[in-house]
């Protein structure tokens, strides 16, 4: 780390003429003009002074084939390292990416190997509207009209179009969507929830998702007259069941 701070601070003509070795390297030296000019950089010398790492092998080492050490080289090489081994340990342990190729590109996945089965998922967000335009919602004095139900309209036809709005869905047949919203009064908000049913080869988590996220935005537009600070939050799965992966909830 230290290294690593002062390739970023020194200049290279600095650090080569740190470690500029004709006949042979005074550490002592070298370690004391370091420490001075760490001192000089942040204001005070290293925590445990250089003058204790002698030990440190790197430093005492000659360059066997070139006569200048440059220590950004040196990081960006051991950065490198790292990214390297991150990548390996991500290909061992992470589970694959199923809508990336083989040559990294995007592509659909081919869900026909898999078995039908009852699929169900529920999303939620809440749209926080603020008190003057809260207010304005409860007594439907929102110029566009009603705001609640035309969002749940919205957020039903938004389910059903799901795949020509995000690119890698599949175009599925939902046997049902239903969306609900609600006035929350403790936070002056509009809680939306969005469930979408369907029996098929492949879930339907992104109708519920975009369900709920397109009931939202229509809150937005009929309520954006009134007040611009209107904001979208929270938008997430609650539960899915059915499929390979079977049931699973947050927050267990």
């Amino acid at each position: 780390m230290f290294l690593r701070r002062l390739a970023a601070i020194v200049p290279c003509s600095t650090s080569t003429r740190f470690f500029c070795s004709k006949d042979s390297l005074d550490l002592a030296r070298t370690i004391a003009e370091l420490n001075k000019e760490m001192e000089s950089v942040f204001g005070e010398p290293p925590p445990d002074g250089l003058a204790n790492s002698g030990n440190r092998s790197f430093l005492a080492q000659e360059p066997q084939h070139n006569s200048h050490v440059n220590l950004s080289c040196t990081s960006d090489k051991f950065t490198a390292q790292e990214l390297h081994s991150i990548s390996h340990n991500l290909d061992e342990n992470a589970p694959g990416l199923t809508h990336v190729g083989s040559t990294g590109k995007a592509q659909m996945v081919d869900v026909s190997p898999k078995e039908n089965s009852s699929r169900t998922a529920i999303a939620t967000c809440k749209v926080l509207l603020g008190e003057k335009v809260f207010d304005l919602v409860l007594a439907n004095q929102i110029a566009k009209g009603d705001v609640l139900s035309v969002a749940k309209i919205a957020g039903i036809n938004g389910a059903k179009h799901t795949s020509t709005l995000i690119p890698l869905c599949h175009n599925i047949t939902l046997a049902h969507v239903r969306v609900d919203l609600s006035l929350n009064p403790e936070d002056f908000s509009v809680d939306i929830e969005g469930e979408a049913a369907s029996t098929g080869k492949t879930g339907v988590e992104m109708e519920a998702m975009t369900a709920v996220s397109i009931a939202g935005l229509t809150v937005y537009d009929m309520c954006k007259a009134a007040s611009k600070d209107i904001q979208i939050t929270d938008i997430q799965l609650e539960c899915k069941t059915g499929g390979k992966s079977g049931y699973w909830r947050r927050g267990d």
